[in-house]
């Protein structure tokens, strides 16, 4: 068979794949009947599904059978929507019963024609004089007090993300990023034209001989850091790492973007507080207040306030007046600190259930997140696991999402824990860890 018509013949399968015909989890036949009705030798069906593999489209090993990668539809480089299953362990959007009502109280009157004609204005970037007061005290934590003239405003926190990478980080530059990451990142660099640079880590976080190192071999035009409750491991840095990562990129004169979208869970400072001309701190309402409600902030130092701007407005990312007006409202009246107080609580609860559950797995947590991470038992794989849990009703996000070098994912998966109900939740944990206990051979028929 010439290459084109093998490769033909990988195109068909992936078109199924792409078009749903065949799904995540779905078991393609063995190899040898997959020759049979294509009439084809059975090397030449191995060098098909092969390509499939090359491309991460399917996963599996000789003798345990080929699946449809639960990654398929959406790509390695983010994640993708909410798919509807039953207990979604993948996306982290922590949302109280309570709060619908919490969050309509504060809003009362908003709809009236007065407060509405305001609220459907256009703003810009910096919104209004009031949002720029509130947001900035909104953010201010123990000796970091931002100034209100500081602050610039996204639709959410990936824009927020996305501008500050924009206009720190020039198209072909290099921007140094932890080595497993928030994946929304990775998507945002490879349309920006940047190149990530794995850092190195520990159980403190991003390792600074790393960023000198990543330096040194070729110019970093910044980093990007989670330092507290970090996505995907729950890392927060303790104060000497903070020390000692800031002495490196002060010596470098590296600028440092700081994703503070977890930060409501701890009670740090911002690397900022330790060299505010150095860091470009990103926020956001989403994860404190509801995914439907969300207002971005961008605190640059001064002297870069306008490059963020710029990067907004080129971007589109620009908030609307509405949302300036919701926000403004929740975050002076007290709402925010309300939910902020509930969801402290709340994941609290869930990561003692998650650390029941889970006895005896390996599991690097931090009892203040909504996610932990787990690494798997030795005769399991990353993305054969979350197959076999996709199977089962239950979504979870591989490593090799979270990677930024390809190939360099360690065997473990992502569990977010603020999405189900703790009932769900309960038995979602429960059917995981029947699975660990089983090997993977018991869960599914051979070729």
């Amino acid at each position: 068979m010439s290459n084109s018509e093998y490769t033909r013949l990988a195109d068909a399968v992936a078109a199924q794949i792409a078009n749903g015909t065949l799904k995540p989890g779905d078991r393609l036949p063995p190899q040898r009947r997959f020759a049979y009705e294509h009439k084809i030798a059975v090397s030449t069906a191995s060098r098909v599904f092969s390509e499939l593999l090359r491309r991460g489209l399917v996963v599996g090993e000789v003798g345990r059978g080929t699946f449809v990668s639960g990654e398929a539809r959406r790509g390695a480089e983010a994640l993708g929507e909410p798919r509807g299953i039953r207990i979604d362990l993948e996306f982290n959007y922590p949302v109280l019963p309570e709060q619908t009502a919490l969050i309509a109280r504060s809003l009362a009157g908003l709809e009236k024609v007065a407060a509405l004609d305001g609220a459907l204005r256009q703003v810009t970037s910096t919104g209004t004089a009031a949002a720029r007061s509130a947001g900035a005290e909104f953010l201010s934590r123990g000796g970091w007090a931002p100034a209100a003239e500081q602050l610039v405003f996204t639709g959410n926190g990936r824009q927020a993300i996305a501008a500050a990478l924009a206009a720190l980080v020039p198209t072909g530059g290099r921007c140094g990023v932890e080595a497993l990451t928030y994946p929304f990142i990775k998507g945002a660099a490879v349309r920006l034209g940047i190149t990530l640079v794995p850092l190195a880590m520990d159980e403190d976080g991003v390792r600074p001989d790393s960023v000198l190192k990543a330096h040194r071999e070729a110019r970093l035009s910044a980093i990007y850091v989670q330092p507290a409750a970090q996505n995907p491991l729950g890392t927060t840095m303790s104060p000497a790492r903070r020390s000692d990562l800031i002495r490196v990129v002060e010596a470098l004169d590296l600028p440092v973007i700081e994703d503070r979208v977890y930060s409501f869970l701890e009670d740090d400072l911002p690397l900022a507080a330790l060299a505010p001309e150095s860091c470009v701190v990103v926020d956001s309402l989403s994860k404190r207040v509801a995914p439907g409600l969300s207002l971005g902030f961008v605190v640059p130092p001064l002297r870069l306030r306008e490059s963020m701007m710029a990067s907004v407005r080129s971007g589109g990312w620009s908030a609307s007046g509405f949302t300036f007006a919701a926000a403004q409202r929740i975050m002076a009246d007290g709402t925010v600190a309300e939910l902020v107080r509930l969801k402290r609580l709340d994941a609290h609860a869930r990561q003692k259930l998650a650390a029941d559950r889970l006895s005896g797995f390996e599991v690097q947590a931090n009892g203040n997140c909504f996610h932990l991470w787990l690494t798997l038992p030795p005769h399991w794989r990353s993305q054969s696991f979350v197959v076999a849990a996709a199977r089962r009703d239950i979504a979870l996000t591989p490593s090799t999402t979270f990677a930024v070098m390809p190939g360099h994912a360690p065997n473990a998966v992502r569990l977010a824990l603020a999405t189900p109900t703790m009932d769900q939740l309960d038995s979602g944990l429960r059917t995981l860890a029947g699975m660990l206990n089983a090997r993977e051979e018991e869960l599914y028929s051979t070729e």
